[in-house]
Parts: structure tokens; C-alpha cells; sequence
């Protein structure tokens, strides 16, 4: 009897545990399924020192730190705002030589102002045979009748009445159109020697009616007739190459011009191998020699400011400008 009870006690404490383990299975599978979800979920704090406390906002929503001043940002701590982008800086624009300084248009579109020794100038707006807006024939050729000879007065670039070349072919009776193929050199030059461009077409229907082939009876070359001396350096040897030809010619008239004092007539009159002091009968001392052409033109100075620059042909048959004309004797 002793026996049996001790082995009842143990059945029973078998049969409890077996049902135990057999409802508690679904349950304690369940709950480790979701304790392995909830782990990817667990946020693990690092140290105490890397906490970070929410900040309190005034009314205006501003952050406060101590002492009642906005925070300044954390420089760790990325701005919820891209930053600004930083602006480009403007690029310095790059240095260009500065183009060379072109011949200004004389300003005064009357007459001639010019103060001298050979009283007043005698200018005109009409042009007319013996005077035009720079002045008289013998004013431009003060002296030339005397023992004294020529005494040119003091015409400076600023003063001389011209008229644009641009816009001389604009007029059907141009005498610039035998020069329409060489305009664009008269301007080059003129602008870059600072003399006014209708002035070296002048020279060119003075000396050689534009052709560019003229050989002068002393070997004169080209549309400018220069002289053989100034020559050198021709491309080919060929001095009456137009664009060789008109360079040398207007810088020779620009450096001729600033020798000068910058007496403009004193420069055109040289150009045609007039002097200071050039008397009229020096200047016509020729005319019954072998070389008549040698001669200078009395009225070349009157044909040159008042024709040539007006944009008047200044051997027009129906008016010729001037009163010797003793060229025409060598004809």
C-alpha cells in the first residue's frame, strides 16, 4: 500500500506535464515570431555623451540656446536647406588693343577760320573759279606773286572744310569714282595716319586721275606718284602696287604734316614740290624747257581745298578751277 501511492503521485505528475508542453507549442512559436520582427525595429542608443536635447522655440519659432539667443547651427549637423549656390564671378573681359584713333570729319561745316599775316581769307561758300570755303586762291598762295615768295598760312587738319568720302560716291558727279576700287584703302590709311581720307583721294585725282599705272615724267610711280626713294620694300618691286602705294604715300603726307607744326597747307603744298618762299617765277621758271611738266602748279593749293575736297572735279571744262593754268602749255 506503501508501495502503490508514491507511483499513483508520479503517473499523475507524467500526465500533467505532457498536456503542459503540448497547448503552450503554437503560442511560444508565435511570440518568438514576433519578438524576431520587432528586432529589426530596436533603436540602440549610443553613448550618453552623443545625445542630443530637443530644443525649445521662442514665439517667433526661433531656437534658443543659453541665454535667450538664436543657436547658431550645429556645424555637424547638415541644414534642412541645400545651401545657397556660391554666385559666379563675373569674368574680366579681356584686353583688346584699342583700335588706332581714325581722322574725325572736320567739325566746321561753313568756312574756313583762320587767323594770318595775309588778311582775310577771302572763303566763299559758293565755289567758284578763284575762291571756295578754305579761303582764295591768293590767300592759299599768300606771297607767291612777291619777292618774298610763298608764305602759306597756318591751316591745321581741324580747320579744313571737307567733305566725307564715304559719301562722295553718293553724288553723280563725283569725280572719286574713278577711285571707287580704292576707297576702302584711302579710309584704311587715312584713319590710321590721321589724315582725312578725301584728302588722299585728292592726291590721287591730282596726280594721277586714280589710274593706278601713272608714271610721272620723273619717275613718279602709281596712283600717289611717289618718288622711286620711297620705293623700297614693295612687295615684288612693284611700287605701283595700290595698297604699297597709297601706305607709303599717307604716311609720308602724316610724318610731312607733323614736321610741319602741323600745318596742313604748308604739307599739301610740299607734296607737289612747293616751298616757303617759292616764288612765281621759280615755280613757272620750266615752262620752256624739255621738261615743262617740271613745273609747279600755280593753282594746285585752290584745286586741292576748294575742288578736290568739295568733291568737285577741279578740271571741269565748264568751270576749271584757278586763273595761271600754266600747265596746259605743255600739252
Amino acid at each position: 500500500m506503501r508501495l502503490f501511492a508514491p507511483t499513483i503521485a508520479l503517473f499523475l505528475c507524467l500526465v500533467t506535464a505532457g498536456a503542459s508542453s503540448t497547448h503552450g507549442g503554437p503560442g511560444l512559436s508565435a511570440r518568438h515570431n514576433k519578438l524576431a520582427r520587432n528586432a529589426g525595429g530596436v533603436i540602440t542608443l549610443g553613448s550618453r555623451g552623443n545625445k542630443k536635447c530637443v530644443n525649445r522655440t521662442n514665439k517667433n519659432g526661433t531656437s534658443l540656446t543659453g541665454s535667450g539667443k538664436p543657436k547658431a547651427q550645429d556645424p555637424a549637423t547638415p541644414s534642412s536647406k541645400p545651401a545657397a549656390p556660391k554666385p559666379t564671378p563675373a569674368k574680366k573681359p579681356v584686353d583688346t588693343p584699342a583700335p588706332p584713333p581714325a581722322s574725325k570729319p572736320s567739325t566746321n561745316k561753313g568756312l574756313i577760320n583762320v587767323q594770318s599775316n595775309c588778311g582775310p581769307s577771302g572763303a566763299t561758300k559758293q565755289i567758284t573759279r578763284v575762291s571756295g570755303p578754305n579761303g582764295s586762291l591768293d590767300w592759299l598762295n599768300c606771297g607767291f606773286e612777291t619777292s618774298a615768295g610763298w608764305q602759306p598760312p597756318n591751316i591745321q587738319m581741324k580747320d579744313v572744310i571737307t567733305q566725307p568720302l564715304s559719301h562722295a560716291l553718293d553724288s553723280p558727279s563725283s569725280p572719286f569714282k574713278a577711285c571707287s576700287k580704292y576707297i576702302h584703302l584711302f579710309e584704311q590709311y587715312g584713319n590710321q595716319f590721321g589724315v582725312e581720307p578725301i584728302m588722299l583721294a585728292s592726291f590721287a585725282m591730282q596726280e594721277s586721275s586714280c589710274n593706278p599705272n601713272t608714271i610721272g615724267g620723273g619717275g613718279e610711280q602709281g596712283l600717289m606718284q611717289i618718288t622711286r626713294e620711297k620705293c623700297g620694300g614693295a612687295p615684288g618691286g612693284n611700287c605701283l602696287d595700290p595698297d604699297f602705294n597709297i601706305r607709303t604715300a599717307t604716311r609720308f603726307f602724316a610724318d610731312t604734316v607733323k614736321n610741319n607744326g602741323g600745318n596742313v597747307l604748308l604739307s599739301v603744298g610740299a607734296y607737289n614740290g612747293w616751298r616757303r618762299g617759292l616764288t612765281k617765277s621759280a615755280a613757272f621758271a620750266a615752262a620752256h624747257s624739255s621738261c615743262c611738266r617740271c613745273q609747279n602748279n600755280g593753282d594746285y593749293l585752290h584745286q586741292f581745298f576748294n575742288g578736290w575736297c568739295q568733291n568737285i572735279n577741279a578740271y571741269d571744262a565748264k568751270m576749271p578751277l584757278g586763273k595761271y593754268f600754266n600747265l596746259n602749255q605743255c600739252r
